[in-house]
């Protein structure tokens, strides 16, 4: 047991324990206000008096293997009793798991009943990542006076609407994990998985996308089905959209996140809304995708040096509000706000030839390429669950015909981009119906170009001239003298983003796909340009 507890001090780099001698409660039965049943784990010290502070840690991933030794001995033996909770309908936890839609009330009627037991010591600290930082958004706004903190990681109080847009449907991402909740309580669970994930690819592609589940798993999913069938803004995820009660945090939050995580921009925008309501907050961004295990790390570091602080009624180590990692200069950096103050909004205008330039265009004809979705412009790298995320060499994507790329000359002095990353991009289909995708890369001095963020939009009306208003991901980033920015346009990033169909056509019931004549304008009357939040480095 000593080995498992120095193993997990290194991996997690946290401060020597207070004790390696931990106990484990099973399968404590904790009811709800509809009368259902949620099993949970307690992990403690053996000499535990009463008057340790809980961290509650609700999962739909299971109380047992790494999750218990990461949470529950980590916290356990450095000044925490931990409370692993198994969310309704999930491994042994009583009722139907139908993501998202009763955290709110089951992560209150667990918190009413951590308050009642004879081993309760009077505070509460809120911890995990992704859904495990989801439900403690949900409780938002009615936490008792005994919650003291909250360390939400890779997560956002809206959970998965950012990737139900519109204007641009997410696919890889909630259709991965819905397959992987359909199987993940099976014998050999990850074995399983790990074959599924060719069926998965497979699926992705498969037409209509109605089926795709049936495809994946051999039966229907409830959860996919209405990520297919239901837009962000339908009644039915109405309930999952917890940013109205953002405002009325008043615990001290701890929000950690990556640049390449899928869930960034409804972080930074519940960071936002905390740091205008001027509540107690401090947001730590990284160089991380969704699993990367440094952003763990963060968080658990945070949880005992943050959240234990203010659970002991303590003020924690003093730190600026907002650390970030600079990408490009590789650094960590701290700020006073999100975003910072003193970055200024700057063109970069697509021009002819494939320059990118702070002059504007002169007159040009079009640039044009051709979107096939029976061939579509695959997703590299980048904001992904699965897959190859994060920064990747793009020179395969690039040499793509349906692929434009505009870069500028080797930069005289550094470049700093720290901020939200935006593009007008002015375009014309041959179809009614099309995207737009836009990349920001940083190419080196040998010419090797990655990625540092990319959004898309999808457009109806497509085959007039209009200007299409792309938000990409936020950054920052600091672009070296001698390296060059670049600006990619498509019409996809398969399977990241579901492929458009040229048609019309829901996405779940769309039979057919129809390829189109792409056209981006740069010329004075339409200034196709990357805008970015500029300060120029000493």
């Amino acid at each position: 047991m000593n080995l498992s507890s120095q193993l997990i001090q290194r991996t997690l780099r946290l401060p020597r324990p207070l004790t390696r001698k931990v106990t484990v409660e099973r399968d404590l039965r904790v009811p709800m206000r509809d009368g259902v049943m949620l099993l949970a784990d307690r992990w403690a010290p053996q000499a535990a008096d009463g008057s340790l502070p809980t961290a509650l840690v609700r999962t739909p991933y299971g109380r047992r293997g790494p999750l218990g030794g990461l949470f529950g001995r980590a916290l356990a033996e450095r000044g925490f009793q931990v409370l692993l909770q198994s969310t309704r309908g999930t491994f042994g936890s009583g009722g139907v798991f139908d993501p998202m839609r009763r955290e709110r009330e089951d992560g209150l009627a667990t918190l009413d009943w951590v308050r009642e037991q004879p081993w309760f010591g009077g505070s509460i600290v809120l911890t995990g990542p992704s859904y495990l930082g989801y439900v403690q958004w949900a409780m938002a706004g009615q936490f008792p006076p005994d919650v003291k903190a909250m360390i939400p990681l890779v997560t956002e109080s809206a959970l998965t609407l950012e990737f139900l847009r519109a204007d641009g449907l997410s696919l890889e991402t909630p259709f991965g994990w819905g397959v992987m909740i359909a199987g993940q309580e099976r014998r050999g669970a990850l074995l399983r998985q790990l074959a599924l994930n060719g069926k998965v690819r497979r699926a992705l592609r498969s037409l209509p996308l109605g089926q795709a589940d049936v495809a994946a798993i051999g039966r229907r999913s409830d959860y996919i089905q209405d990520v297919l069938g239901y837009s962000a803004d339908a009644p039915r995820w109405a309930v999952l959209d917890h940013r109205d009660q953002v405002a009325e945090v008043t615990v001290p939050v701890s929000s950690i996140g990556g640049w390449y995580d899928i869930f960034l921009p409804g972080q930074l925008l519940d960071y936002q809304i905390l740091q205008s309501a001027g509540r107690t907050a401090r947001l730590t961004i990284g160089p991380w995708t969704h699993t990367s295990p440094g952003a763990f790390r963060t968080s658990m570091q945070e949880t005992v040096g943050f959240g234990l602080a203010y659970a002991c009624g303590e003020e924690p180590s003093p730190r600026a509000p907002v650390r970030l990692y600079v990408m490009g200069e590789e650094a960590w950096r701290d700020f006073d706000s999100w975003p910072p103050r003193g970055y200024a909004a700057s063109r970069f205008h697509l021009r002819p030839g494939g320059i990118l330039a702070g002059e504007p265009p002169a007159e040009s004809e079009p640039d044009r390429y051709r979107y096939d979705p029976a061939d579509p412009t695959p997703a590299v790298g980048g904001v992904r669950l699965s897959g190859k995320a994060g920064r990747v060499d793009n020179a395969a994507l690039e040499a793509r015909a349906d692929v434009l790329a505009y870069t500028t000359e080797p930069l005289s002095q550094d470049t700093e981009v720290i901020g939200e990353v935006s593009a007008e991009i002015w375009f014309r289909s041959s179809l009614p119906f099309a995207d737009v995708f836009v990349r920001l890369c940083d190419v080196d001095s040998r010419g090797r170009s990655r990625n540092v963020c990319d959004g898309l939009v999808s457009l109806s009306g497509a085959n007039e001239i209009s200007r299409a208003a792309v938000r990409l991901w936020p950054a920052a980033h600091r672009f070296r003298k001698g390296h060059r920015i670049r600006v990619q346009v498509s019409s996809g990033a398969f399977p990241r983003y579901a492929r458009n169909p040229g048609t019309g056509e829901p996405h779940a019931s769309a039979v057919s796909l129809r390829a189109a004549d792409q056209e981006v304008y740069h010329d004075p009357a339409r200034r196709s340009a990357v805008i970015l939040p500029v300060r120029q480095a000493p």
